[in-house]
C-alpha cells in the first residue's frame, strides 16, 4: 500500500520526538528547547530512511529498522557533538536503548500483527 511509507516515517518522527520530550521532561527542561535537541536525531532519522531506502520496506525490522535506528543514534550523536551539545556516555546508552525500543519495537509489533493476519486469511 502506498500509504504505509509516509505513515511509517511519520510514526518514526513522532517516536523520536517523544524520546526528546520525555528526556527533556525528565531533566525538568521545558519543551521550548526541544527543537535544539530534536534536529540532530531528526537528521539521523532522515539519513537512515534514505540509506535503507526504507520507503520500499518500511516495516522490515532487519534492514530498514536496524539501519534507521543506527543512523538516528550515530548521526544524531555526531551532530550533537559538532553542535556543542552533550554526548555523555550515559546519554548515549539511554538514547541507544530507548530509540531501539521505539524504532525497532513498533516494527516488531507490526511484523507480529501481519503474521497473525496472514494466518487468518
Amino acid at each position: 500500500m502506498k500509504i504505509i511509507p509516509p505513515l511509517a516515517f511519520l510514526l518514526d518522527v513522532v517516536l523520536v520526538g517523544a524520546f526528546v520530550l520525555i528526556g527533556r521532561a525528565s531533566h525538568n527542561e521545558g519543551p521550548l528547547g526541544a527543537l535544539v535537541t530534536l534536529w540532530p536525531f531528526f537528521a539521523g532519522l532522515v539519513i537512515g530512511w534514505i540509506g535503507a531506502r526504507a520507503w520500499r520496506t518500511p516495516l522490515a525490522l532487519r534492514w530498514s529498522g536496524l539501519t534507521i535506528w543506527a543512523a538516528t543514534v550515530i548521526v544524531g550523536m555526531l551532530l550533537r557533538a559538532v553542535a556543542g551539545q552533550g554526548v555523555q556516555i550515559g546519554f548515549v546508552i539511554v538514547t541507544t536503548v530507548v530509540l531501539a525500543i521505539f524504532l525497532l519495537g513498533w516494527r516488531a509489533i507490526g511484523q507480529l500483527l501481519l503474521r497473525r493476519r496472514a494466518r487468518r486469511i
